[in-house]
């Protein structure tokens, strides 16, 4: 499988908000519990930063998901450590997708003078959690009981690597 990135513009702010809208309607992965507007996704991605990128990901050309980093922390003590987060289409899950991606913005970080990513994961999100493990990240925090979806309480945790 051929795999593409191409950096998210706002005009395909609707294509990311139809992948978001899927998990906060069907998963847990988010703690959204309602579609959000064109200006909340805004304020999560990031547009020409010079240290956090957001992508849209292509499987054999064919739109899978998106990714991104962002601030650990909005200040400047911080700059060395970005959060990394991967959303893939409902059905493009199992397929190798998660892990290249997450090697790619490993690479773009680094290149960036970033030192540390931090996957914030919802505690019952085992597949996201499998994918993190598998490539060298490390539990570093458990919040428990912190979020409340669907009638379920969860936990949120930390996975950490040093790049």
């Amino acid at each position: 499988m051929k795999l593409d990135f191409k950096n998210i513009q706002e005009k395909d702010l609707p294509l990311v908000k139809e992948i978001y809208d899927w998990y906060i309607e069907n998963s847990t992965a988010t703690f959204h519990t309602q579609p959000i507007s064109l200006d909340e996704l805004k304020e999560l991605l990031y547009f020409n930063h010079h240290l956090y990128h957001s992508f849209l990901i292509y499987a054999d050309e064919e739109l899978a998901g998106y990714c991104f980093t962002t601030h650990f922390k909005k200040r400047q003590a911080y700059n060395r450590t970005a959060e990394v987060t991967i959303y893939l289409k409902n059905g493009f899950g199992g397929k190798g997708i998660g892990k290249k991606t997450l090697h790619f913005i490993e690479e773009k970080a680094k290149n960036n003078g970033i030192k540390n990513l931090l996957g914030i994961i919802t505690g019952d999100n085992t597949g996201s959690i499998a994918l993190f493990s598998k490539c060298g990240y490390f539990e570093c925090a458990n919040f428990k009981n912190v979020g409340e979806k669907f009638g379920k309480i969860l936990d949120v945790v930390g996975y950490q690597k040093e790049i």
